[in-house]
């Protein structure tokens, strides 16, 4: 699985495991790329832990490493038309974009993390959730993850803005997520 600087790219590095008593999450970082140019569009990345299994369907861990490319999503979650609702944190639909091409795996997803908790640790078992820079201890933000998603759906629609043009998914052509890494160890955070 390798990077080919074509087309675009989010690139997930899994950097760790962060604990929080008996909560855990897997910590990365992502970056996005057009032709091997980064965008500027980079942060940290949240998923459940692993090993990254994608042999059963609802298996509690994250994808397995690999290359996975993207469609848009309509569903709970929709590539256009989510909610504008500024007051009401995950209000219905909210953005989310899905990756393809992973085996048993349904429904795997970049989207924010989102209530119904009041302190969110991870939302998504598969799932992709982009963040800022978080201690152990940090609870993600909403709105923060929510602005991050709609980067890259933003990015991904001046890209291939085809793509966006029905509510249907449809595949990004060029589009993928490539993810590094099976960390199994702590994340330090020092």
């Amino acid at each position: 699985m390798g990077i080919d600087g074509n087309g675009w790219e989010l690139r997930v590095e899994r950097l760790g495991i962060q604990r929080h008593h008996e909560l855990a999450r897997t910590y990365g970082r992502y970056s996005v790329h057009i032709d091997g140019m980064p965008q500027g569009l980079e942060g940290l990345m949240c998923e459940a832990i692993g090993p990254g299994d994608n042999s059963k369907q609802d298996n509690g861990k994250r994808i397995a490493a690999s290359a996975y490319p993207l469609s848009t999503q309509f569903g709970t979650y929709v590539s256009i038309g989510f909610s504008k609702n500024l007051k009401m944190p995950g209000d219905p639909k909210m953005p989310g974009v899905l990756l393809t091409g992973t085996d048993k795996r349904k429904g795997i997803l970049i989207h924010p993390a989102h209530p119904p908790h009041e302190k969110l640790y991870l939302s998504a078992i598969g799932c992709l959730n982009p963040t800022g820079t978080l201690r152990s201890n940090d609870y993600m933000d909403f709105w923060d993850s929510r602005s991050r998603v709609l980067a890259i759906i933003a990015s991904l629609r001046a890209f291939a803005p085809a793509a966006f043009d029905q509510r249907r998914r449809t595949a990004i052509p060029n589009a993928n997520v490539v993810i590094r890494g099976e960390p199994a160890e702590e994340w330090s955070d020092a």
